[in-house]
């Protein structure tokens, strides 16, 4: 039976991951900070309490783990902290990979190993992004440095210098019921649900034509894991080729719940962003080639999943008659 580690367990990307491996048959140790939610983490997932700041931790981790695959998917992912607290980003979303990757090799040292990175490590480009796109070296965005500086120091250098199974999975947007609501499409499907059920009576965002490659979390951790089962390490691409608006968001949910979004949409200077000139889209054709992989939830069914989640949340009812069927 292999054995996996996973850390940010209780995101949702770390769950949807445990779900895929246990049915898979691994045994599945997750790691979540003391106090945090693990409402999401699936029934069989040994817990261990740690933190991504604590070395110590991510040492006793690896010890009672002893894993044969490391998806090292916990850090720091909302901008507004990583701006607010760079030297704690540096830690946490670059220094812990490095330390974590030492651990688990001193316990196993044929471990392979997974790192999420981000799309946010690109320069803008008008045409899709790839795996050997041009890095924003120049980056202020301390989140952006800190996952472009880990996959260079550690995941490319462990893997040139010393052969060591280990790969970056370049993640565009991705999104899912299980995304806390600090996303903007979590944000916006659950207030348009509170105010069909009359608990709020509008939703405030920034600008609406921002666009975005999103994708579901659920298609996402496939990715992950077919990248450690391949026959050798390498970074991959793992997005939808697509983009979308947020106006799109609010009217696919809107739609669904059969509001005016014009009714009870407000535009709130705080929240908003300027336009790109070039929104961000992966290109996803050697993950298609090598991988065999391809995302399966479109768009549209995903806003429709975060929809009824809420609804059923809200409500403690999935049968609202005026959702559309």
């Amino acid at each position: 039976m292999k054995r996996a580690l996973i850390t940010g367990i209780s995101g949702q990307d770390g769950s949807y991951l445990a779900d895929l491996l246990l049915s898979k048959g691994y045994e599945v140790f997750g790691l979540a900070r003391a106090g945090s939610s693990t409402k999401n983490v699936p029934e069989g997932v040994n817990v261990l309490t740690g933190d991504l700041e604590d070395h110590n931790s991510l040492k006793v981790a690896v010890i009672k783990s002893r894993p044969d695959e490391v998806y090292n998917l916990g850090g720091i992912t909302d901008l507004k902290t990583a701006y607010e607290s760079p030297e704690r980003t540096r830690a946490v979303n670059y220094c812990a990979v490095g330390m974590l990757l030492e651990a688990a090799l001193k316990v196993n040292k044929n471990v392979r190993f997974l790192q999420a990175s981000s799309s946010e490590i690109f320069l803008p480009s008008a045409e899709p992004l790839k795996e050997d796109s041009p890095r924003d070296w120049e980056t202020k965005n301390p989140y952006a440095w800190a996952k472009m500086m880990a996959d260079r120091d550690f995941i490319q250098t462990q893997r040139k210098n010393n052969g060591v199974f280990c790969c970056s999975a370049i993640l565009f947007s991705h999104e899912s019921p299980r995304r806390s609501e600090k996303s903007v499409i979590r944000k916006i499907t659950r207030t348009l649900v509170k105010i069909k059920l009359g608990l709020a009576a509008e939703l405030s965002v920034g600008n609406i034509e921002l666009k975005r490659d999103w994708g579901f979390a659920g298609d996402y951790v496939l990715a992950m894991w077919r990248m450690l089962q391949s026959g050798e390490p390498e970074d991959f691409v793992v997005a939808t080729g697509q983009v979308h608006r947020v106006r799109e968001v609010i009217d696919q949910a809107a739609d669904w719940l059969d509001l005016d979004p014009k009714l009870v949409i407000k535009i709130a200077p705080e929240f908003y962003r300027p336009s790109e000139p070039h929104p961000k889209v992966g290109d996803i054709r050697r993950a298609e080639q090598i991988l065999h992989w391809k995302p399966k939830v479109s768009f549209e069914a995903l806003i429709e999943m975060m929809v009824k989640t809420d609804l059923a949340e809200l409500t403690n009812k999935s049968d609202k008659t005026f959702l559309r069927r």
